[in-house]
């Protein structure tokens, strides 16, 4: 069974997150990755096997952009 891990970010750009998605994608080939920026929490959604979420808030991170684990 796949985890999902979803993340609070302060994304708000629709180029920005194709360009995060992009890195992610590349870092977690198998997974299913998406923003939802029409949500209150700019939601970030990975879903799949072997996640990392340090590892993911770590990237976005690096991009300049916040991000925790949604409780």
């Amino acid at each position: 069974m796949p985890a999902v891990e979803v993340f609070k970010t302060n994304v708000t750009k629709k180029a920005h997150s194709e360009k995060l998605l992009s890195a992610l994608s590349a870092l977690y080939p198998s997974c299913k990755i998406n923003f939802d920026l029409s949500d209150c929490d700019k939601v970030l959604r990975v879903e799949g096997d072997h996640l990392e979420a340090s590892h993911i808030i770590f990237l976005v991170r690096e991009y300049g952009f916040k991000c925790e684990v949604l409780e």
